[in-house]
């Protein structure tokens, strides 16, 4: 079934816009009330957690209202991070977790994600459910306050128990979070371990998330690794799922090569699951040698952390992410944990002995290039005469030496290029070529 509303992981948009404001969250709280009931025991929690937009607080209301209308109990987390709340939603059997969030997107955005019982996002199936009832759903009335509960000092001591007390004392490491719901939690858990945290952008005045910080902009953050001499650096996008790290040099990791450091420490212990990595798509073909080379194998799905969970629980894996730095570790959540995938690292840190600059060698990547083009409208990729043409010569003269891909972004209007190959000038020329051929079946802004 054809989705309209939900994109690549939720609902998402300008606050204010025909689908993210409050008449239309309350709308789909009760569609999605309706739903969880109708697949369910029936009854039950569903508990709601935000970012730090200024745009959150009257979208959970909202959101409340709906939640109520279609028969389940509002509870409000208020700011907490998106791993968080699907922690709590599995400890307590909730029979729905809701996140106000527009991730790494800027202030002026929100948007709405689900999980269902167990902390697990909806599938494309469930979402179109939903979509489904919402013809039906009149417009909810908006107002009163939800139930209260904390996410955040459970989450916080979970996380913190990861690493022995004081395994981190005399580290000291810098925490980008983005001035979005990990500027509490991640600070406070590598604390608790013994870390001297030196924190940036962990000021959210509602209107700053994700504005030249965090994961999208970390270039602050490696300057400040270096200057402060710290082991490492991490940084978070606006609700907590995601991360990259910045070795003691001042160079950035991405999801790649995280997922490959993981893997690769996991396979030498006998400890992958399955054997099996899941990455998506977007991931760089060197993931694959360095898994392969080391006994393990890769499995790909299409883009997206839902996709990801989902093959990991087909093949049994437990070990997945993306390369923008969602990692999955089922093993500490049921979702992608920006600061379970930095401990992550920080265990493998210890236990080597090793500098992260060194660990990091394991992951030989492929020329990589990607662009982002921004579209004053959308249209089917099968319609794109030229683009799908180029793509398809692109692939034979690439073989099995590199890979060219193309495809929508499911959170904004944007098409996403990917090319890639044993040397940068051939992905280079790739590149342009993809982009000529989309701008003739495309209006390119």
């Amino acid at each position: 079934m054809k989705r309209e509303f939900f994109g690549t992981d939720g609902v998402r948009g300008p606050f204010g816009g025909p689908v993210v404001n409050e008449s239309f969250a309350a709308r789909l709280g009760e569609a999605a009330a309706r739903w969880a009931t109708s697949v369910g025991a029936g009854g039950g929690e569903a508990l709601i957690g935000r970012d730090t937009r200024a745009s959150g607080p009257a979208l959970e209301r909202a959101l409340a209202a709906g939640l109520r209308a279609g028969g389940l109990n509002p509870v409000s987390l208020g700011v907490a991070p998106t791993p968080a709340v699907a922690r709590l939603v599995l400890a307590r059997g909730s029979r729905l977790g809701v996140v106000v969030t527009a991730s790494h997107n800027p202030a002026a955005d929100n948007g709405i994600k689900f999980f269902t019982t167990g902390g697990q996002k909806l599938s494309d199936a469930d979402e179109a459910a939903i979509e489904a009832l919402l013809p039906s759903v009149p417009a909810a009335p908006v107002g009163g306050e939800p139930d209260r509960a904390d996410a955040n000092a459970d989450y916080i001591a979970a996380l913190a128990a990861l690493l022995p007390p004081g395994a981190l004392a005399g580290w000291r490491i810098v925490v980008d979070s983005g001035h979005g719901a990990t500027s509490r939690t991640t600070p406070e858990a590598l604390r608790r371990a013994g870390a001297d945290v030196l924190l940036l952008g962990a000021s959210p005045d509602g209107t700053n998330i994700n504005a030249g910080c965090g994961s999208e902009h970390p270039e602050e953050l490696a300057r400040a690794v270096v200057a402060s001499g710290a082991r490492l650096g991490v940084a978070h996008d606006g609700d907590g799922d995601r991360c990259v790290l910045c070795d003691e040099t001042g160079s950035l990791l991405d999801g790649d090569e995280i997922l490959t450091l993981l893997a690769l420490d996991a396979l030498a212990k006998g400890a992958l699951a399955a054997g099996t990595l899941v990455v998506t798509v977007q991931s760089n073909l060197g993931v694959d040698a360095a898994i392969r080379a080391a006994g393990g194998r890769v499995e790909r799905t299409d883009v997206g952390d839902r996709h990801v969970l989902a093959r990991l629980r087909e093949t049994g894996a437990r070990l997945g992410g993306e390369s923008s730095g969602h990692i999955v570790n089922l093993d500490l959540s049921p979702t992608g944990d920006g600061l379970g995938a930095a401990l992550g690292v920080i265990a493998v840190m210890r236990a080597s002995g090793r500098p992260l600059s060194a660990l990091r060698s394991g992951l030989v990547k492929f020329p990589q290039g990607q662009i982002n083009l921004g579209l004053a409208a959308r249209r089917p990729l099968a319609d794109c005469v030229a683009l799908t043409r180029e793509l398809d010569v692109l692939t034979r003269e690439l073989g099995s030496s590199g890979r060219v891909m193309a495809r929508f972004s499911g959170t904004e209007a944007k098409l996403r290029l990917l090319a890639e190959a044993g040397e940068q000038a051939t992905v280079d020329l790739a590149l342009a070529r993809l982009v000529a051929a989309a701008r003739v079946d495309l209006q390119i802004r």
